[in-house]
């Protein structure tokens, strides 16, 4: 099956809603579309095994470990790997990137409160709740943060094509 694969990215500060929006965004798409989600973990204290499991073990002896079960892949590596090389490796309709903002893609920066400026040089556009008003001054499109639909138009009219 041939892709036309869309990526997008998305910041903000902790508790602002960056997984939840990413969480709706991906129920949405994924009725008809094949979604990947890249989830940056800049503190690495993210845990995706359970101590004493076989496949646990296997990391933990500094082996790469794959789990291949009826209904998933799991891949543990010792090696980060460049966002790029795990782009080529995947087939998907839409990207969705939390995080990275190194990384050149459209992006969204989601604030809840308070608009963190340090922010706005990855930004394209901005969602927000109805307890931030957005400066007049600001040249980023402003999306509501609760309307998904709003979100899903902005992302189809400018996400990048990384993949054809």
């Amino acid at each position: 099956m041939k892709y036309l694969s869309k990526a997008v990215a998305f910041s903000g500060p902790s508790n602002s809603g960056k997984t939840t929006l990413i969480e709706k965004l991906s129920n949405i798409l994924s009725k008809d579309n094949k979604v990947v989600i890249i989830k940056h973990d800049p503190k690495d204290k993210a845990k995706f095994d359970v101590d004493g499991k076989d496949s646990h073990k296997f990391f933990e002896s500094g082996a790469d470990t794959v789990v291949l079960s009826p209904t998933r892949t799991t891949y543990f590596s010792h090696q980060r790997r460049e966002v790029e090389e795990i782009i080529e490796a995947l087939n998907f309709d839409y990207l969705l990137v939390e995080g990275l903002k190194e990384i050149k893609l459209p992006r969204i920066s989601i604030f809840r409160n308070e608009i963190n400026k340090s922010y706005l040089p990855y930004s394209n556009a901005i969602a927000i709740d109805d307890s931030v008003k957005a400066p007049s001054d600001l040249k980023l499109d402003v999306l509501d943060l609760n309307n998904t639909n709003q979100i899903l138009e902005w992302i189809n009219k400018n996400a990048k094509v990384v993949k054809s």
